[in-house]
């Protein structure tokens, strides 16, 4: 049996192990803190990431990224801009990785499978997207993804057994690029989303701009070579609808707050789980001038950031010219 390990064990790395222990199936789990690794091992629980979860007892749970390189799959959920970072502290690496983590790094502007690429070369990469939130993944829920795969069908027909359960259902595709930006662009959104529901704009706001954000996720991934009907899929319009709408949304969340008057840097300074988003934003920005692509909400969530007024931001929104629906130019 092919054997699978995942690589973080915040809220989403661990219930993606339990998902895959669901069938009774020996699922290993790296922790970077120590305190975490015995609370796994001895009392089956994460009370510091994901509380609600009782573990399965074939879980387990381990400090030594050496444990993790003899693995055949890994699935990779450590935070977005630390991924590249503890991938290069493995000695060796495993035949798939699959990319859990959503984000593009800062300073480089490279995807996640690029990061991949570069700190674990030889790996056949893939990348598993979709609208799912931790603890209903933990609690068995019916739940899709995309899992899009570098290789193509050789590599799905390895990975779809390993991690396909009767509640988790994932849909192929090739189209790497375009479920990572995704999964990407719809963090920095979701701010957006959860500051129209922090200053109570109201739903009808709060649809406009799912809309009027996708339609920017579509130009970007376009220009970057991702395919429309990817975005238009699960890990596309399907997360962004989600992460959208809930306060469960980490970076939902993160904008609700910012909405409701909090400071951003004190925020970012007090959480310990991390909203991608705010660091996903500056550096969409940029890739988005590289590339000559309008997305004036995420400039929006950028400027927000670094101290912009909320109700400022949204007056300027507001006030941009009239134009056409469909378009480039925004």
């Amino acid at each position: 049996m092919n054997s699978v390990g995942v690589l973080g064990a915040g809220a989403w790395g661990t219930a993606l192990a339990q998902m895959l222990a669901s069938d009774g199936r020996d699922v290993l789990i790296w922790a970077r803190e120590e305190e975490l690794v015995e609370e796994i091992n001895a009392a089956h629980t994460n009370s510091l990431f994901l509380p609600s979860a009782k573990l399965a007892e074939t879980i387990r749970a381990t400090g030594e990224l050496e444990e993790m390189a003899k693995l055949d799959t890994l699935l990779v959920v450590t935070p977005a801009q630390h991924m590249g970072s503890v991938l290069d502290s493995m000695p060796s690496h495993p035949r798939d990785l699959v990319l859990c983590s959503k984000g593009i790094e800062a300073g480089t502007g490279q995807l996640m499978n690029h990061v991949a690429k570069r700190a674990a070369p030889g790996s056949a990469i893939a990348v598993l997207s979709g609208p799912t939130f931790a603890h209903e993944v933990a609690a068995g829920l019916p739940t899709a993804v995309t899992l899009a795969c570098d290789d193509g069908e050789a590599q799905w027909d390895r990975l779809a057994p390993v991690i396909a359960r009767q509640a988790f259902r994932p849909y192929y595709s090739d189209d790497v690029v375009g479920a990572e930006i995704g999964g990407s662009v719809k963090n920095v959104l979701a701010i957006a989303c959860g500051v129209v529901d922090g200053i109570d704009l109201g739903q009808n706001a709060r649809a406009a701009l799912i809309a009027r954000g996708y339609a920017e996720m579509l130009r970007f991934g376009e220009a970057l070579g991702a395919r429309a009907e990817t975005l238009a899929g699960l890990c596309g319009l399907g997360d962004l609808v989600l992460t959208c709408s809930s306060t469960s949304s980490r970076n939902f969340s993160l904008g609700k707050a910012l909405g409701e008057g909090q400071k951003a840097a004190e925020l970012m300074a007090e959480r310990k789980t991390v909203a991608e988003g705010a660091h996903t934003a500056p550096v969409l920005v940029e890739l988005a001038a590289r590339h000559a692509v309008a997305m004036p909400i995420v400039t929006a969530v950028y400027g927000l950031l670094k101290g912009d007024e909320p109700r400022k931001v949204v007056s300027d929104l507001l006030s941009r010219p009239l134009r056409a629906e469909q378009g480039n130019a925004e």
